[in-house]
């Protein structure tokens, strides 16, 4: 029996906490709270129904989905997911199928480590 190499790929994330404050500057602590919570939902659903439609090759769909995720990790300073998503849109419109499975697949580990980190910030008013 031979050996293997398994690999834990991590992605290293950006949240712009900047605009974490902003929104509590803008919101209320409860309210950016509140935004923060429908965001989060919000881009997990549309990381799942993303990758759904990438597995059914409704690109389509797919891209007008991942442009909405845009726009949500966007309002909430997720910036990594954000530039990863817009990198998704790119290759859907250059129809190139590798550079596609390639950062769908990175789309789905940022959109992981950019929830994990939200949810480990906890607390944005500080």
């Amino acid at each position: 029996m031979g050996q293997y190499l398994t690999m834990d790929v991590r992605e290293a994330v950006c949240v712009n906490r900047a605009r974490l404050h902003g929104l509590v500057r803008q919101l209320g602590e409860s309210g950016a709270q509140d935004v923060l919570c429908r965001a989060v939902e919000e881009i997990a659903t549309r990381l799942e129904l993303g990758h759904a439609l990438y597995d059914k090759g409704h690109l389509q769909e797919m891209r007008k989905c991942t442009r909405s995720l845009i726009a949500i990790a966007d309002q909430i300073g997720m910036d990594t997911l954000s530039l990863v998503a817009e990198d998704v849109v790119t290759c859907i419109d250059s129809g190139d199928p590798v550079a596609l499975s390639a950062t769908q697949s990175r789309l789905l580990r940022s959109g992981q480590s950019s929830l994990e980190e939200i949810w480990a910030l906890q607390d944005i008013s500080g």
